[in-house]
């Protein structure tokens, strides 16, 4: 007499099979993003412990790599921030409840980016960042190129809120940029924008990024609450 005898897995191998089975699938296609740690641990209902011995073992087995060529990352409290899947859900990532307000979307003209960025043509994008407690953290203000459809903007709104997905959608993936990072005192008019007095230091970040067809897809100016942001660099060989 045969008895069928019930396999338990541990939680670590059911999140290594699952992703598996997404990437075997073509559910995830190669060179997609995974989603953030906080977003798989949430799903899996595991720690986040277990879900990075998971992906080590993803990784181990060659059916996930880490992006090489980022020297330093900005974090938000503590957590990195992946900037390839856009800071919506990036921040989304970290759990801090953070949401989005979208100030102004619309078509300009500007003459004096057409040398850096390689046309005058743009969409402009400013939105700023509010916490759980109801502080503004950050102002960002995006230059897209007008073209492929992205001159559409102003009235279709972006897909799921995010300019990262609607780039995407769009055939703009980001390959990559420079970006840069000082401080200063807020002027007047963005210091009424995030609330605070003029004057205030705040972090600056300026972010330009081109796709894998060398195309400018995206100039960010950003203002960040150095309270929040941090700037983290790594550097020297692991051991």
């Amino acid at each position: 007499m045969y008895m069928t005898r019930q396999v338990r897995f541990d939680k670590k191998t059911q999140v290594i099979n699952e992703l598996i089975r997404r990437i075997e699938s073509g559910q995830m296609s190669s060179g997609a993003l995974l989603p953030g740690e906080n977003l798989l641990a949430q799903e899996f209902n595991v720690s986040r412990g277990t879900l990075r011995e998971a992906l080590s073992e993803l990784k181990r087995r060659n059916f996930i790599a880490t992006q090489t060529g980022v020297g330093s990352i900005v974090t938000y409290d503590g957590f990195s921030l992946d900037q390839r899947a856009g800071w919506a859900q990036a921040l989304a990532d970290t759990g801090a409840g953070v949401r989005t307000e979208i100030l102004r979307l619309v078509a300009v003209q500007r003459p004096d980016m057409e040398v850096r960025l390689g046309t005058s043509s743009l969409v402009a994008l400013d939105r700023r960042r509010i916490a759980a407690d109801g502080s503004i953290v950050s102002l960002e203000r995006a230059l897209i190129p007008a073209v492929d459809g992205l001159e559409n903007l102003p009235q279709n709104g972006l897909l799921e809120q995010s300019l990262t997905v609607t780039m995407a959608a769009h055939g703009f993936i980001g390959d990559k940029g420079d970006q840069w990072i000082g401080a200063g005192p807020l002027n007047r008019d963005d210091a009424v924008l995030l609330a605070r007095e003029p004057g205030t230091v705040f972090l600056k970040a300026v972010r330009t990024t081109f796709d894998r067809r060398e195309r400018f897809m995206e100039h960010v100016e950003s203002l960040l609450d150095p309270v929040h942001f941090r700037l983290h660099l790594a550097f020297g060989s692991s051991t």
